[in-house]
């Protein structure tokens, strides 16, 4: 059975900067841009969520492709969040996938159908519950 995925977020006395550890041993550093208040010296919260969907749209390309022996060579996904402002209700992400290799019309679509399937995607556009203690 696969762990569960945890992770602390510590912040100290330096503003905004957050230290970030998780069960596997990894540990990195969140803050704001400057002109949020922040030092600017790591991605924001809203960033590392688009790198967690940019990172799991293409470790799940790569996986379908590696099984389905499609001849992928690579993949990028560039993400933004509410690239047209900040909408009325809800959050609009928009992600762009570009398959690298010889691939036919029909692998691409395959690929592309993929995308929507990795766990992030689902996760973010499914429902979550948010369960928030105060401990001593």
């Amino acid at each position: 059975m696969a762990a569960i995925p945890h992770v602390s977020a510590t912040l100290g006395e330096t503003p905004y900067v957050v230290t970030l550890q998780d069960d596997l041993g990894h540990t990195w550093t969140a803050d704001e841009p400057e002109e949020l208040g922040g030092g600017n010296t790591a991605s924001s919260p809203d960033r590392m969520i688009l790198a967690s969907l940019g990172a799991c749209t293409a470790i799940t390309i790569r996986m379908v492709a590696t099984r389905r022996q499609i001849p992928l060579t690579g993949v990028q996904v560039e993400l933004s969040l509410n690239p047209d402002g900040k909408p009325e209700a809800g959050t609009d992400i928009v992600r762009k996938v570009t398959l690298q290799g010889e691939l036919d019309e029909d692998q691409r679509a395959q690929l592309l159908k993929i995308a929507n399937l990795c766990p992030m995607h689902k996760l973010l556009t499914g429902e979550v519950r948010i369960q928030t203690e105060l401990q001593a």
